[in-house]
C-alpha cells in the first residue's frame, strides 16, 4: 500500500529534497550553512562524501520541509554521489564565478544528471562567489544566463559571504517542485481511491507520492 502523501503530515505539507552538485570549491557547503543556519565561515573544509542540512519554510501558505543533501565534488566521492540523484526532487547545479573550469565543468554535471536522476527532477543553475572583485570574475553574468537557456532552466547568481540571493534561490526551486507534486497529486487523486484495482497508472502515482514523503 501506498505511503501517505505528504501533504497530509502534520508537521509540514510536503517533503522536498534537493542536491547541490558542482566541483570542489565552489561553495556548496557554504551555500548550504547560509540557507539552513544562517551563517558563514572563510574556513575551507572539503566535505566527504555526503552531508545534509533540514529548513522548513512558508510558502504560498505550505509548510516545506527541505532536505538538502551537499555532495563532495572530487571525482573520488562521484561514485558514491551519484546514488542520491535518484531520490532528489530538485538539483542545484553550482559553479564558482571566478572559476571558468567550474563552470565548463556543469556540461558534465548535468550529464551526470540525466543518467542517474529522474527524468522530470527539476534543475536551477547557480553561480556562486558573486561577491568577488570584477577584476577576479572570469564566468560573465551573460555566459551563466546563456547556458541556463540552452538548458531551459532559472539561473541566480549568489554569494554565501553577503546572502546574495541565496534564500531566492532555495525558495525559487522548492516554489517550481511544490507546483509540480500538487498537479501530480491532482492528477493522481481519483486513481489513489481505487487501491485494489491493479491498475498501471495508480501504481505510477503511488510511486511519485512515495517518492514525494520518503525521497
Amino acid at each position: 500500500m501506498a505511503a501517505p502523501p505528504a501533504r497530509a503530515r502534520a508537521d509540514y505539507d510536503y517533503l522536498i529534497k534537493l542536491l547541490l552538485i558542482g566541483d570542489s570549491g565552489v561553495g556548496k557547503s557554504c551555500l548550504l550553512l547560509r540557507f539552513s543556519d544562517g551563517s558563514f565561515t572563510t574556513s575551507f573544509i572539503t566535505t566527504i562524501g555526503i552531508d545534509f542540512k533540514i529548513r522548513t519554510i512558508e510558502l504560498d501558505g505550505k509548510r516545506i520541509k527541505l532536505q538538502i543533501w551537499d555532495t563532495a565534488g572530487q571525482e573520488r566521492f562521484r561514485t558514491i554521489t551519484t546514488a542520491y540523484y535518484r531520490g532528489a526532487m530538485g538539483i542545484l547545479l553550482v559553479y564558482d564565478v571566478t572559476d571558468e573550469s567550474s563552470f565548463n565543468n556543469i556540461r558534465n554535471w548535468i550529464r551526470n544528471i540525466e543518467q542517474h536522476a529522474s527524468d522530470n527532477v527539476n534543475k536551477i543553475l547557480v553561480g556562486n562567489k558573486a561577491d568577488m572583485d570584477e577584476s577576479k570574475r572570469a564566468v560573465p553574468t551573460s555566459k551563466g544566463q546563456a547556458l541556463a537557456d540552452e538548458y531551459g532552466i532559472k539561473f541566480f547568481e549568489t554569494s554565501a559571504k553577503t546572502n546574495l540571493n541565496v534564500e531566492e534561490v532555495f525558495f525559487s526551486i522548492a516554489r517550481d517542485i511544490k507546483q509540480r507534486l500538487a498537479d501530480t497529486d491532482s492528477k493522481s487523486e481519483p486513481q489513489t481511491i481505487k487501491i485494489n484495482q491493479a491498475d498501471q497508472g495508480s501504481g505510477a502515482a503511488q510511486a511519485t507520492q512515495k517518492s514525494a514523503c520518503c525521497g
